[in-house]
């Protein structure tokens, strides 16, 4: 079935062209449609989190600490289990949209159910749905977006996409204290409640290409190259057709700024090169455990999958120990702590597409190295102790190169599903989810431990997540990109031993 014959039954059908159809699956508009999707995702999960421990407390309860610890691990262990049949079913039903849908309505759900919980297991219930929506926009969002963007900038889409991280830690905090000082206990979830509702019709807003390319035929360049193998897995890369993607992707980034369709509906509908379909090749679907194996299988897959999960640690293990080392050693209150987050939030704004950007045009490889290289010093200079203006600068500088990780990782992931033949872009942002949420399950743990234990625990925290970065570091060397440098070391060893 060719796009005109798709134009034409489309027609037959009484379906009209979809209104705003260009835009709504351009570019632009779905990177931004997901970069809102992860900034809503943070922005909910870090304005509920402060408030939490408080309303536990109005409802008689004691503990609340080792309450709240149980409260976060379901929302992580929620995202661990959760990623799996999401990944596989996006997958598998080769569509986006629909799970974007579902994912932010149980977003609305389990905010009106913490608002208004009763009892202990409704916050643990509401905490368990909150953690499948934000499954659903780290693999399927991250998913949509490199079905529509070319792969010579997927980097630098990737980049603003991760903004959206830094924006949500940025607003959440300081809006939800001022909300509940100002209106009450409800005030943060009335607004979160708001946000989210109008993200919902952001996403319902999307057109993927492959739809969009039934309707206009300049679209379908880039789904020509996307729709490999997905009989097997949406976003799936044959050798065959990677071999003509260079030389076509360019043509679909140029798409998104040609001229307006004509006034006709058919035949600004007719294509170029009536070649599309949107029906499966009738291969065999893999099951999750076939896919598990092939990603465990490939050194480069599980390399940036092993970094998600070092950035995971990192990133939360400071969560706990932070605000104590800031109070016991400079006498910071609640309010002046989150000023100190967000002067580490700030750099990221500037570092993420920053990185991503780079990646495009460097290799992944070398912004990968970049960042964790130049994360290394301050890991040391942060727990020596001087003046706030010192620490507040130290603490910057590490969020900076830190931070900016996450960008080279989604687009290195991106790069191995082409490489992996019958594993879809769903599949490798499903273990990039899983790594992160068990990262971020176990990094609260151990620094909260590291701390509390360990005489100068903010000096051992340091350290700790310093022999993390190094580990890292061994496993970019040895696994990650297409010629790892330790696969080009040994190749140019064997060469000249046969030289001589």
């Amino acid at each position: 079935m060719d796009v005109t014959h798709d134009t034409q039954a489309n027609m037959q059908a009484g379906r009209r062209r979809p209104w705003g159809l260009r835009w709504r699956s351009s570019i632009w508009f779905i990177t931004l449609a997901v970069g809102i999707g992860i900034t809503t995702d943070i922005l909910v999960y870090s304005m509920i989190v402060p408030i939490i421990p408080f309303r536990l407390q109005e409802l008689g309860y004691g503990g609340v600490s080792g309450l709240v610890g149980w409260l976060l691990f379901a929302y992580s262990a929620a995202i661990v289990i959760s990623t799996f049949p999401i990944a596989y079913l996006s997958e598998r039903f080769m569509n986006r949209k629909i799970p974007l849908l579902l994912g932010q309505l149980s977003l609305i759900g389990s905010q009106i159910m913490l608002m208004e919980a009763p009892t202990y297991w409704v916050m643990a219930l509401a905490r368990v749905c909150q953690g499948i929506s934000a499954s659903v926009i780290w693999v399927v969002g991250l998913a949509l977006v490199c079905d529509t963007v070319p792969e010579a900038i997927i980097g630098k889409q990737l980049g603003l996409v991760m903004m959206g991280m830094s924006l949500g830690f940025l607003v959440g905090p300081p809006v939800a204290g001022a909300l509940d000082e100002r209106f009450g206990f409800r005030g943060p979830f009335i607004f979160s409640i708001t946000i989210t509702a109008a993200e919902f019709i952001c996403r319902l807003l999307i057109i993927e290409r492959p739809e969009a390319a039934q309707w206009d035929g300049s679209l379908q360049v880039l789904v020509e190259n996307k729709r490999t193998s997905r009989g097997s897995a949406y976003g799936a890369t044959t050798d065959a057709e990677k071999r003509e993607q260079h030389s076509t992707e360019h043509n679909a980034q140029l798409a998104d700024h040609e001229a307006p369709p004509p006034s006709d509906g058919l035949r600004a509908s007719r294509p170029a090169t009536p070649t599309v379909t949107n029906e499966p090749s009738g291969a065999p679907h893999p099951s999750i455990l076939g896919l598990l194996l092939r990603l465990l299988k490939s050194p480069r897959a599980m390399a940036p999958v092993c970094l998600t999960l070092i950035f995971g640690l990192i990133i939360t293990s400071q969560e706990p120990a932070l605000p104590l080392y800031l109070q016991s050693t400079y006498g910071l209150n609640v309010s002046k702590v989150g000023l100190v987050y967000i002067a580490a939030i700030v750099p990221s704004f500037i570092s993420s597409p920053l990185t991503g950007w780079y990646s495009d045009r460097g290799g992944t490889l070398a912004s990968t190295l970049v960042c964790m290289i130049g994360s290394i010093p301050f890991y040391i200079l942060i727990f020596i102790k001087g003046p706030l203006v010192y620490f507040l600068v130290m603490f910057a500088l590490l969020n900076f190169f830190s931070a900016a990780l996450i960008s080279p990782i989604t687009a290195e992931l991106a790069a191995v599903t082409r490489s992996l033949e019958g594993v879809g872009y769903g599949h490798m942002y499903g273990a990039f989810n899983v790594a992160y949420g068990i990262g971020s399950a176990v990094g609260p743990v151990i620094g909260g431990q590291l701390y509390d234990h360990i005489s100068r625990g903010w000096m051992a925290l340091s350290l700790f997540d310093l022999g993390l970065i190094i580990v890292g570091l061994v496993i970019v060397l040895c696994s990650f990109g297409e010629r790892p440098i330790l696969t080009r070391i040994l190749s140019r060893s064997q060469n000249r031993l046969n030289v001589t």
